[in-house]
């Protein structure tokens, strides 16, 4: 990619239109941040310690846990930086790194949503095959291909990005190197690295999206055939933290890569919630709504409190 460009380096001008707020900012996503890391490591933690927690619906959960804490650490820490007056600027290696593992991160934890609504509808619509179709081997083959799917996705958009010359400006107008912002810095012809990035988001997105609307779809019909409200309820409550989750994970991806005309300041503002405050969301989502969780975290800050008073 060096003999591609003559940059060897980016100039984060950082969120749009908050000039002289950087102290308050800086405050703000330093506990946001820190949180998201605090409640997701809890979770893990939780899941660990807790051997009635060891089934495949709580594997992947750590495994959420362990994205939404890595996901916000591609950006946060340069945003903090930058807030706390720190140089903006990001070399062009940095630049590319920060692109791939945003998206790689950010894809195979897009995988990870459609592999979770699997399972709750072979738990839900299967209960009596639910161990053995999703068997320890299984669910690590659909991790693995996760994965794939995301670091594929994610080498894609960045060789289509670092493959134009970039020799004029060199001012991101945004907190991180993402596509839309990187974009029209180059010097040259844009369009077709646009296009490919616009279609690959959005199909990968889309289809992730549709495999969990036919999950889900077949979940409702079951549901609505059990007879009591009880266990309407309980088949409901296993699905509902997963649902929000969702709505807070795809919505920002589909504002920022399908609009027709990007928006720095929108976009600004709805990244900051998809890698900030959606990763934070996340841990207190499936604490406060999941008993099971609620139970081995309390247990945890137990064995904590008594191992510190011994």
């Amino acid at each position: 990619m060096r003999n591609h460009t003559l940059l060897n380096e980016f100039f984060l001008l950082g969120i749009p239109q908050t000039e002289g707020l950087q102290a308050l900012l800086f405050v703000i996503f330093s506990f946001i941040y820190l949180f998201t890391l605090l409640g997701n490591l809890l979770i893990l933690i939780a899941i660990i310690s807790s051997s009635t927690l060891h089934t495949p619906m709580y594997f992947f959960l750590g495994l959420l846990s362990i994205f939404d804490m890595l996901f916000p650490s591609v950006t946060c820490p340069k945003m903090l930086c930058y807030l706390s007056g720190q140089s903006p600027v990001i070399s062009y290696k940095g630049c590319a790194t920060q692109l791939f593992f945003y998206h790689f991160l950010g894809s195979t934890e897009g995988c990870l949503y459609s592999v979770m609504s699997y399972d709750r509808f072979v738990a839900i619509c299967h209960p009596l095959r639910y161990m053995l179709i999703m068997k320890p081997g299984v669910c690590v083959s659909l991790v693995m291909v996760a994965c794939l799917v995301g670091c594929l996705q994610a080498t894609i958009l960045t060789s289509f990005t670092f493959q134009l010359s970039y020799c004029g400006l060199n001012q991101v107008d945004h907190f991180f190197c993402d596509i839309p912002a990187v974009l029209p810095l180059a010097c040259t012809d844009s369009a077709l690295a646009q296009r490919v990035g616009s279609i690959s988001v959005g199909f990968l997105a889309l289809m992730l999206l549709f495999i969990v609307c036919v999950s889900y779809t077949r979940i409702g019909i079951v549901i609505l055939r059990i007879r009591s409200a009880e266990g309407r309820q309980k088949a409901f409550s296993t699905c509902s933290a997963h649902l929000t989750a969702i709505l807070c994970a795809y919505g920002p991806v589909i504002i920022v890569y399908l609009q027709p005309i990007p928006n720095s300041l929108l976009g600004a503002m709805v990244q900051i919630l998809n890698n900030v405050v959606s990763p934070m969301l996340n841990s207190l989502i499936y604490s406060l709504r999941n008993k099971e969780v609620k139970r081995s975290l309390k247990r945890v800050f137990q064995n904590v409190i008594l191992t510190v008073w011994e």
